[in-house]
């Protein structure tokens, strides 16, 4: 099949206004304005401004109004605690209607935020639903998020309520969510008038009186009595969330994502980037915490009219490396979306990929990996093991949805391992130097995109448009700032090599973390690794390469560490100056399995720093700080 691609990415740039209204007609308006965008609203434009909808509408309403009452909608899969479950299109909605009709007799009105602390369950989904019912703005923390990290969230959104639930469970462990909000709520100056829990029966959670309510019983009210509850017309720029993402001065940076051109941009990805089909079952393997949770398990699938699966579970642990493609194989996924992390962690526990073996995956037919970089080895292992197309795609939460990706539903152009492919229509993807001026083909720069931005992606950041201005706008007027660095080369092909924190200067020369970590990962011992700048009195910067072995290897740790250096030199060069290779058990890691590099140079270069409020295990640090002074990296106590 020959690709659309070149001629549908030039038809946008031909007619930019004309490409998206088109686009728009996937969506069902309740009012349409005259403009597609306002170059003169907000920081670089506005999309749809006039317009008006509902993003529940069009997730559940609508299909079931067109006869799509019975199809699956989502799927619950836990395999922590052995349950599962399926809802309709008409069930889902129904209980959608419930915590909807909750949720205005807590006096939530349109406008209002709502936090929603939720593990992996249907309710979490439902939370988010009914929020966009009723025109409330929700804002998802991960569940189990640290209380002090939780009180800078609420006194940022002022929101009215919190939905949560009693706990999560990873494995081995039950994680009580209730005495963390109760904490959370002292500590916060903004006051919660209503939180609203779903008890879950491995931990019951005290309810205080007047301000806690139990979720779930309110709901089985409300579905007794057939409660409808009517969606409210927004407008198209109205914010549909806030969704948090760390910030560089400690003080979280509100990610806005308004209502049109979300879903506009989230449906012409369902198709067109990822090949899928309304009707088929999609799973985003991710948590409803992050950006892809939102975009890719919620609501581009519903959007989509497919089926979702919500995952709760681990790709390796529960039980074994093999239950992602149990879960393929027993709910018919044709396409998975996963970080690159989970495989890496798959094949070091699977490294023959004996378990795939055991599963039925004959209508499974492609695999999408983004939020972390997928190094080629990766990438070839699991194309060699899965035997379909596999799709890295580069995003961020700040943009929600992909940048620049291998669009299988143009048709699939030619895979370089390594690059992400091409850019998405919308997306004027560019390399400048530090002066802002554009670089040559193949070299390494700051890749930014030329505004404005398309539908999607953020207008700004919540009641902080200084700080929007000054974090993605300022440095190089009249583009957004990636924060990445990379190259493009001759074809258009983009290759992400690291952040632009993790560019390292040796001896004069710019370096990437990235390149040295795709060497690395070629060994055939190493499972993951990651590459971090150490400061040096006489280079300025040294590469430290840490490297995670895969299961079985027999080799000494020492052999390995020698082989590594070496490996590095022969195919960098003298000029990368890399001595130090250090074999761990693990690398700290956020929770969405994004590397913590980072912490890991802040540890090295004896810098005071903040625990990352979304690290998986603190304790991976402990062996870090550790496996540096076994190195002769002193570090501090």
């Amino acid at each position: 099949m020959t690709s659309r691609y070149a001629a549908t990415y030039q038809s946008w740039k031909d007619d930019p206004l004309g490409f998206w209204e088109t686009a728009a007609s996937e969506i069902d308006w309740s009012l349409r304005g005259a403009q597609v965008f306002d170059p003169d609203q907000g920081q670089y434009g506005r999309w749809f401004p006039g317009w008006e909808c509902n993003t529940c509408y069009n997730c559940l309403d609508r299909h079931v109004e067109r006869g799509h009452r019975g199809q699956p909608a989502l799927i619950y899969d836990s395999p922590i605690t052995g349950k599962q479950a399926s809802y309709s299109y008409e069930e889902l909605l129904d209980r959608v209607q419930a915590m909807a009709g909750v949720l205005l007799d807590q006096g939530i009105q349109k406008g209002d935020r709502v936090i929603i602390y939720m593990p992996m369950i249907p309710e979490a989904a439902m939370a988010m639903l009914a929020c966009a019912r009723i025109g409330a703005i929700h804002s998802v923390v991960f569940g189990g998020f640290a209380a002090a990290e939780l009180a800078t969230r609420i006194n940022d959104a002022t929101p009215k309520a919190i939905i949560a639930a009693s706990c999560g469970i990873e494995p081995g462990r039950v994680i009580a969510y209730k005495p963390l909000i109760d904490a959370a709520v002292e500590q916060a100056s903004h006051k919660i008038e209503t939180c609203l829990v779903i008890q879950r029966e491995q931990a019951v959670a005290a309810l205080q009186e007047g301000r806690d309510h139990d979720l779930g019983a309110l709901m089985q009210e409300e579905l007794a009595e057939g409660r409808e509850v009517e969606c409210v017309s927004v407008k198209a720029t109205d914010p549909l969330y806030v969704l948090y993402t760390s910030g560089t001065t400690g003080q979280p940076k509100g990610v806005v994502r308004d209502n049109g051109g979300h879903m506009v941009a989230l449906k012409w990805s369902m198709s067109n980037l990822y090949g899928i089909e309304p009707g088929e079952v999609f799973w985003a393997a991710s948590d409803v915490g992050w950006v892809v949770g939102h975009s890719y398990i919620v609501y581009g699938p519903l959007l989509h009219g497919c089926t979702t699966i919500m995952f709760e579970g681990k790709p390796v642990g529960t039980p074994d490396a093999g239950v992602f493609w149990r879960v393929i194989s027993e709910h018919s996924v044709v396409s998975l979306f996963t970080a690159p992390t989970a495989f890496r962690a798959i094949r070091k526990e699977d490294p023959e990929g004996k378990l795939i073996g055991d599963y039925d995956l004959s209508q499974f037919r492609s695999l999408f990996l983004a939020g972390e970089r997928a190094d080629p080895d990766t990438v070839n292992w699991a194309a060699e093991q899965l035997q379909v197309p596999i799709v890295d795609h580069w995003w961020q939460t700040e943009s929600g949805w992909c940048m620049v990706g291998n669009p299988l539903g143009l048709g699939r152009l030619p895979v370089k391992p390594g690059s992400p492919t091409v850019p998405m229509p919308g997306y004027d993807v560019q390399i400048l130097d530090d002066a802002g001026h554009p670089l040559p083909a193949n070299t390494l720069g700051n890749i930014v995109v030329k505004l404005p931005m398309p539908p999607g992606c953020l207008p700004t950041l919540w009641n902080a448009e200084q700080r929007f201005h000054d974090a993605y706008l300022a440095e190089f007027p009249g583009y957004y700032k990636t924060s990445d660095a990379g190259i493009i080369d001759e074809e258009g092909y983009l290759s992400i090599m690291s952040r632009t924190d993790d560019i390292i200067n040796v001896a004069g020369h710019r370096l990437s973390t990235g390149a040295m970590e795709e060497v690395l990962a070629t060994h055939p011992a190493v499972a993951e690794c990651a590459v971090i700048g150490i400061a040096d009195k006489l280079k300025g910067q040294l590469p430290c390469g840490f490297a995670v072995l895969k299961a079985g290897v027999e080799q000494s740790h020492e052999e390995i560490e020698a082989e590594l250096v070496k490996l590095v030199r022969e195919k960098i060069g003298p000029v990368a100056a890399f001595k130090l290779a250090i074999t761990v058990d693990r690398l700290p890691k956020t929770r969405s399995g994004k590397i913590l590099r980072a912490t890991m140079r802040q540890i090295a270069d004896q810098e005071s720093y903040k625990m990352p409020a979304t690290i998986d295990d603190p304790a991976i640090l402990d062996e870090i700080a550790e496996a540096l002074q076994e190195h002769g990296i002193r570090v501090p106590n």
